[in-house]
């Protein structure tokens, strides 16, 4: 049997491997905003990706 993801696990880490490209990039460069843009954006795609986590660990257990 597959195991189904949901859209929000897929976006949550696509939004951290952004976050963590941005925040390497902004730590490379210098550029302490981007870094932080970078953090704001993984830590928003783990969120994200919980939240997706969660609603699979509900639709499963009903």
């Amino acid at each position: 049997m597959q195991k189904m993801v949901n859209k929000d696990q897929v976006a949550g880490v696509a939004k951290q491997v952004k976050g963590s490209v941005k925040e390497a990039a902004g730590k490379a460069t210098g550029n302490r905003q981007t870094q932080a843009e970078g953090t704001a954006d993984r830590i928003a795609g783990k969120v994200q990706k919980a939240y997706g986590d969660v609603k699979d660990k509900v639709k499963k257990a009903l």
